[in-house]
């Protein structure tokens, strides 16, 4: 179900409320771009500044825009494991194909408790789960041990999106966890040395801006012309860095607003706007990979 380019997709807001209009437009996007899959209520989708209904509300219009052309893996995921397997079945009856469960934050669980964490989550829910990695958030790195445990015993546990930035976890995974589990690169400039240990795709935050090209580097590399995702990864480096010279999604925000994809880069407190200086090399790194001629006009 998982696989190609998936994109991590933004919550516009207005005026402090949700952009649904904007929303809307971006998933019409995406639909016309080759994206894979949709992968709203993520770190890119500011969700831990979403209420519980908007949410659920974000989830259930994705999933309504989408037509069901493609599937939608709604983020999920908190810091306590019954808040966790409630949010899950929310965002199931709010029309999610998938879940994209984040590791417990904060409370730093050891292996063993990422284990019963998932483990439970897996009991009480059957439908298709993605474990989101990603210890620069969390402050806990789930191992591929873990993984593979998981993995193991229960076969909707169906991917893993790996963002600890660490190859070597990922060619383990791949090494030696059941052949359906499904390896989702996390890190953009990793996309291309993931998919060539064994990695089906991506769930990226350039695929807000360039979904076309992240789609077809992806793509290219499925279809053996390793050249062309080769070049396509290099032309699209400069923006895969440049989307993270402040805190995810203010910059990815900031150049969807310079293309006219967005009516307002707007971000919720704590998160604050982008410097001008910065905001200034975003645009410069958009003009000279040809992407986003809206930016430079």
């Amino acid at each position: 179900m998982f696989n190609g380019s998936i994109v991590a997709l933004v919550t516009p807001f207005l005026n402090g409320a949700i952009d649904w209009e904007s929303l809307e437009r971006l998933v019409a996007w995406h639909l016309e771009s080759g994206t894979a899959g949709l992968a709203p209520c993520g770190t890119t989708g500011e969700t831990p500044t979403l209420t519980h209904e908007e949410h659920l509300q974000v989830v259930r219009r994705v999933k309504e825009w989408s037509k069901g052309k493609i599937p939608v893996m709604a983020g999920c995921g908190a810091n306590s494991t019954a808040k966790t397997i409630e949010l899950s079945r929310d965002v199931l009856r709010a029309g999610a194909d998938g879940l994209l469960v984040v590791t417990p934050y904060y409370n730093k669980p050891t292996q063993a408790g990422l284990i019963n964490h998932y483990d439970l989550l897996a009991k009480a829910v059957k439908a298709p789960i993605v474990i989101y990695n990603v210890p620069s958030r969390t402050g806990v790195n789930i191992l591929p041990p873990a993984v593979i445990e998981l993995a193991q015993r229960h076969k909707h546990i169906v991917a893993v999106k790996e963002a600890s930035g660490v190859l070597d976890q990922a060619s383990q995974i791949a090494r030696e966890a059941p052949g359906h589990l499904v390896i989702l690169c996390g890190d953009d400039s990793l996309t291309l040395p993931m998919l060539a240990i064994g990695a089906r795709g991506v769930i990226s935050v350039a695929a807000n801006i360039a979904p076309v090209q992240v789609s077809s580097m992806v793509s290219a590399w499925d279809a053996l012309d390793a050249d062309k995702a080769r070049r396509l990864h290099l032309k699209l480096l400069p923006i895969f860095k440049t989307l993270f010279i402040e805190t995810n999604p203010v910059p990815v925000k900031t150049a969807l607003k310079l293309m006219g994809r967005i009516t307002s880069c707007e971000v919720r407190s704590p998160l604050v706007a982008m410097s001008k200086s910065n905001e200034a090399e975003l645009t410069a790194a958009l003009a000279a990979c040809n992407i986003i001629e809206e930016a430079v006009r």
